[in-house]
């Protein structure tokens, strides 16, 4: 379905086009997916709020959910110890949202990855959606425990939902370059998730190499979970 750009603010038309451009390259044009992003604010990101790193990210989402899904929403799940419940980012709200939203929730605390991720599993599967899932879990640094984290990501590899890490800051991302790798079929079903590191500053990334890194691994996982029956 093409974009309708009379429903696309002005200040995210150039994103739509990007991510249109990417998907092409992919070869995703026509794809439907529901985009989530997922967002740490545990302590250290204290600086990705500040200087609208987070904020871009999330336009970033709206411009690929255009293309994947034409409902002009992403569900946001915010994470710190816990992960908080799921709230939404829309064409209509989206200018100054991350912050509003962020101001609101307090205290920043630790990085639970496992309840973040349990939190969009919830979502999704109560939403009745029938197209699968394109998550984008943005953190800057390793979890609580990475024990529970590997286990709800191997257990989430039978459900139609492709996790998507991006690391932003200078850390190793060990762990997440672990998940990017663990085995198939010994660990899970099918390999549902990629990572790439946004680098120090992330608004020094292109708007098109951050659409390009998205879709980095999504095409395999899409066959993949096709031949493994996850995905209709």
């Amino acid at each position: 379905m093409p974009v309708n750009f009379e429903k696309i603010p002005s200040g995210l038309v150039s994103l739509v086009k990007t991510a249109a451009v990417s998907l092409e390259k992919n070869g995703l044009t026509g794809q439907r997916a529901a985009v989530y992003l997922v967002l740490d604010r545990s302590g250290s990101m204290r600086r990705y709020y500040r200087d609208g790193s987070v904020q871009h990210l999330a336009e970033q989402a709206l411009g690929l959910s255009a293309n994947f899904d034409d409902d002009g929403t992403v569900p946001v799940v915010f994470f710190d110890t816990d992960a908080h419940p799921t709230a939404e980012v829309s064409l209509d709200n989206y200018e100054g949202c991350i912050d509003r939203m962020h101001r609101q929730l307090g205290h920043m605390g630790t990085t639970n990855y496992a309840a973040a991720m349990l939190e969009v599993i919830e979502h999704y599967q109560a939403s009745g959606a029938t197209d699968p899932a394109f998550v984008i879990f943005q953190t800057d640094g390793g979890p609580n425990s990475r024990a529970e984290a590997e286990r709800v990501l191997c257990r989430a590899a039978r459900l139609p939902m492709f996790w998507q890490f991006v690391g932003f800051g200078d850390d190793e991302f060990r762990f997440l370059r672990k998940l990017d790798e663990l085995a198939v079929p010994r660990k899970r079903i099918v390999d549902n998730a990629g990572f790439f590191p946004a680098g120090r500053d992330p608004r020094r990334l292109s708007d098109g190499a951050l659409y390009d890194a998205l879709m980095g691994e999504f095409p395999d996982w899409l066959r993949s979970a096709r031949a493994a029956g996850v995905l209709r």
